[in-house]
């Protein structure tokens, strides 16, 4: 009887590693996705060049795009 539950002790234990690598797998995966890849970020500037904004244009965008919040 004790032979018993010592095999189902080292067996559950077997599976606690196992189970310990397969989230450790799963962790370092989640993380390789979330950290930048080095990508280049690209720049807007320049991107309006040789065009005249105006006040005018300035608060009708702040109209349009906070118009629901109040500001």
């Amino acid at each position: 009887m004790k032979q018993a539950t010592a095999k189902n002790t080292v067996d559950m234990l077997h599976k606690i590693e196992t189970i310990e690598k397969e989230v450790m797998g799963l962790k370092l995966s989640v993380l390789k996705k979330l950290t930048p890849t080095g990508r280049k970020t690209i720049s807007l500037k320049g991107i309006l060049k040789g065009i005249d904004i105006t006040d005018k244009d300035i608060s009708s965008a702040k109209k349009s795009l906070y118009s629901k919040i109040g500001i």
